[in-house]
């Protein structure tokens, strides 16, 4: 998943990002409350976790001006307030899962896994189609029982067009899911990776295809 972090605690904020790219999600960090409200309104991310106590603007703040302006990406919010009448009003405000400081990080990994599963609409970590399986939890891919290596933006891009299964993705939606702001993406390295993984996806039901002009589109052959 494309993740915005938005926490200004240095050493929190580096460690939770640190974490999540270790579980190969893609993530950009923010500090300052005003900044994160503007880039909300232009950039896109499948999950944003969000501290309540930020500069300039307030973590309730940016998640009642997300959902005012019709910005349906799922928010958890990270707080080291624990009385419930803050939960309350963060959940009220439009947040989707709440967690208090100190936190374990296991705990943080799986409430992601939780949010893009339901993004994706499944409840479950397996997708599974013929011969094919996707483990989320686990992070691979299966053809016929085997583990098929992939690599990481391959598993990445495997995660992108399963949560987009039957829509057409252009490519520079897919590079915006697959780099942050401090990569350089390029378009020729989205077809290249999209390539190999098209390849290594051969003997399964589960179709990339290159739609001319427009990008890509996933979908299950059920021929």
């Amino acid at each position: 998943m494309r993740i915005l972090v938005v926490e200004d605690n240095q050493d929190l904020a580096e460690t939770i990002v640190e974490r999540l790219q270790g579980e190969g999600h893609v993530v950009d960090l923010e500090t300052n409350g005003e900044t994160a409200d503007l880039l909300l309104k232009h950039a896109q991310f499948d999950l944003v976790i969000l501290d309540v106590n930020l500069p300039d603007k307030s973590g309730f703040e940016i998640l009642k001006s997300m959902r005012a302006g019709k910005v349906d990406i799922p928010v958890l919010v990270l707080t080291a307030r624990s009385q419930i009448e803050d939960r309350v009003v963060g959940l009220d405000s439009g947040a989707d899962d709440f967690m208090v400081k100190p936190f374990d990080f296991r705990e943080l990994g799986a409430r992601v896994r939780v949010l893009g599963r339901r993004s994706a609409g499944t409840a479950i970590n397996a997708f599974v189609a013929e011969n094919f399986t996707y483990d989320r939890l686990a992070r691979r891919a299966y053809i016929d029982g085997v583990d098929v290596n992939l690599k990481n933006k391959e598993v990445q891009l495997i995660e992108i067009f399963l949560s987009h299964l039957g829509s057409v993705l252009s490519k520079e939606d897919v590079a915006d899911k697959l780099y942050t702001y401090d990569e350089a993406p390029s378009l020729n390295a989205v077809e290249q990776h999209v390539t190999r993984l098209r390849k290594k996806l051969e003997p399964t039901p589960l179709i990339i295809k290159t739609v001319r002009g427009l990008g890509y589109m996933v979908y299950i052959d059920e021929n």
